[in-house]
């Protein structure tokens, strides 16, 4: 049975469970990550063998305008799941935390792998971080089976509006401008969500419990290109270039931990961002419901970073 976690935030549609809501072994809890009592009821109730703990904030820009939203989410959503998986009275068999490639910080030419220093640059992977020592110290001190992977901007259909690739494609489907923060042509490494999906399954049946994987992926796209081919591919719109301080350069991972377990990654950047632009193309409307009002939404996407 999968039981499935989650608060329905602001970047969250139930609109993307419907594919799966009437299946016989699936479960819907909505609630929050920090609610104690209902993570430990959940624990106490349900016989939990995995966890894949992806609950976070994870836009940069706004954990800095908001760092204490991260911090309880990022890191005591953290403790109050392990505190539980650990108190269950059915043990889980492995706590899989899903963190990030920032937590290395930025880099020109440095390819970080998971012996690399953690050197957060910025509230939302510092609070990454720190959730991953929470994570580490249960290995440490109980052998708890925890396993950390850290990957890079997962990208694909349904992802909410604030990310860079369904920010471009919307502002383009609203005839507006895409903008670039900053004024080096910084690029990021971008993974299909079918291939992250993929590296998560094969870390749960071959991945070692106490260690950490790196999921990322060749496709490094210079935000500009990026810009630019969707720019092409919706055939409207235009680039604009602007200057902001707080944009980190690029985030490159080498992954050969992973590779050895028998991971690639299968899906093209070309064929990804095809299905990714078809995808917002035929489902325009997917976020026009949710519970911000649709012109805030349009004033914070002009406004988002490119992360």
């Amino acid at each position: 049975c999968t039981v499935l976690f989650l608060q329905l935030d602001y970047c969250c549609s139930p609109k993307s469970l419907q594919s799966v809501e009437d299946r016989a072994n699936y479960t819907f809890i909505r609630g929050d990550v920090c609610n104690s009592r209902l993570v430990n009821h959940i624990f106490n109730t349900e016989s939990i063998d995995v966890i894949f703990h992806l609950a976070a904030r994870t836009h940069v820009e706004t954990s800095f305008e908001s760092p204490s939203s991260f911090r309880r989410v990022n890191i005591d959503g953290t403790r109050v799941l392990l505190g539980a998986a650990h108190e269950a009275r059915h043990r889980p068999q492995c706590f899989i935390y899903v963190s990030t490639d920032e937590v290395y910080g930025a880099s020109l030419d440095e390819v970080f792998d998971e012996s690399s220093p953690v050197r957060p640059s910025n509230p939302y992977s510092a609070t990454k971080a720190a959730a991953e020592y929470l994570v580490r110290s249960y290995w440490d001190k109980y052998k708890f089976p925890i396993i950390i992977t850290r990957s890079n901007n997962i990208y694909g259909p349904r992802q909410y509006t604030e990310k860079v690739i369904p920010r471009f494609l919307t502002l383009l489907q609203m005839n507006k401008k895409c903008t670039i923060q900053g004024t080096l042509p910084k690029s990021r490494h971008f993974l299909f969500v079918d291939d992250a999906v993929s590296a998560f399954l094969l870390v749960l049946e071959k991945g070692t419990v106490g260690e950490i994987y790196n999921i990322g992926t060749g496709s490094e796209i210079p935000i500009m290109q990026l810009a630019r081919e969707l720019v092409k591919m919706v055939g409207s719109g235009t680039v604009l270039l602007i200057q902001t301080p707080r944009v980190d350069l690029r985030y490159p991972i080498s992954c050969e931990k992973l590779q050895q377990l028998g991971w690639r990654a299968q899906v093209s950047w070309a064929e990804g961002i095809r299905q990714t632009v078809k995808w917002y193309q035929d489902n325009p409307d997917f976020w026009s419901d949710t519970s911000e009002d649709q012109g805030q939404i349009r004033g914070k996407l002009q406004k988002a970073t490119n992360k």
